[in-house]
């Protein structure tokens, strides 16, 4: 089975670095990185192409001009680019723990999505975090953490949960929705269902994804105690109220009319059989 895994990212070298170390350090091997950028400048561009220089692993940049926040679209853009027969997403501010592939790949079903988890970090500590804190592991050690200067709650559980303790948690009563942090499914069903609604901008626009899986008769599982990874500390300054206003609609009209596929998606980049159209047709 071939992998691939799509992230996201805007203007964030730093933050996206940060989460390309996670990947460096994967327990497997076997996938490769698409990185899904959303109009960054030039500066994302040239870190790119200095970490891949250095990396075994393949690194695709899929990038788009910079028209307001459109991460739908460039996942649409990502996924048509991609090679693999399973796509694992999250985003370009979630730095992944070693195993975070190789879970994924162990929890993986024919006709399920995987609902991940993540443990959210605060600004100082996001910005201080090294090369060394997140190849050691230590970055997802609650102890570490805490000598940081953080409180760590129950939440602490999605740090220290492995292999058996991970997928007995999976079973707390938690609800399943696509999260566009830690997710994944066969590619056959993202192009099932075209994509992502490029008509959504910020508001739900995962777990609209997610509904229209359902819809389809995909199954969500919960992995979010056997899956991590920490959220680095952001602003959002590119939300507006609008944006959020019209994503709303679309997801009450998804779940109202239980719509299976959008309109405005995926097969504007993809052949139905997964074979990417030519750059010259779309762009």
């Amino acid at each position: 089975m071939k992998t691939s895994v799509i992230f996201s990212t805007y203007n964030s070298p730093d933050w996206m670095e940060k989460v390309l170390w996670g990947f460096f350090a994967q327990t497997v091997r076997d996938f490769e990185i698409v990185i899904a950028d959303d109009g960054s400048r030039d500066d994302t561009r040239d870190r790119i192409a200095r970490l891949s220089a250095d990396s075994a692993l393949p690194i695709k940049h899929v990038w788009q001009p910079d028209e307001g926040f459109q991460k739908s679209r460039i996942l649409n853009k990502a996924i048509a680019a991609s090679q693999g027969d399973y796509l694992i997403f999250t985003d370009g501010d979630c730095i992944p723990r070693e195993d975070f592939v190789a879970e994924h790949l162990r929890h993986a079903e024919e006709n399920c999505y995987l609902s991940g988890g993540y443990f959210k970090l605060p600004l100082d500590i996001s910005k201080d975090i090294t090369k060394e804190d997140v190849t050691s592991q230590r970055v997802f050690s609650a102890d570490w953490l805490r000598q940081q200067g953080m409180s760590i709650g129950v939440n602490g559980l999605k740090l220290s949960s492995h292999g058996l303790v991970g997928d007995l948690l999976n079973y707390m009563p938690i609800k399943a929705s696509w999260n566009g942090h830690n997710s994944s499914c066969y590619k056959k069903w993202a192009i099932a269902v075209n994509g992502f609604d490029e008509n959504m901008q910020y508001g739900g626009q995962d777990a609209e994804f997610g509904r229209r899986l359902r819809h389809s008769g995909v199954k969500a599982k919960r992995i979010r105690y056997s899956t991590i990874c920490v959220h680095l500390d952001h602003g959002r300054g590119y939300v507006t109220p609008e944006m959020q206003a019209n994503s709303e609609r679309i997801r009450r009209n998804t779940r109202r009319l239980k719509l299976k596929w959008t309109e405005r998606g995926l097969d504007q980049y993809i052949y139905p059989d997964g074979t990417p159209q030519s750059a010259k047709e779309k762009n």
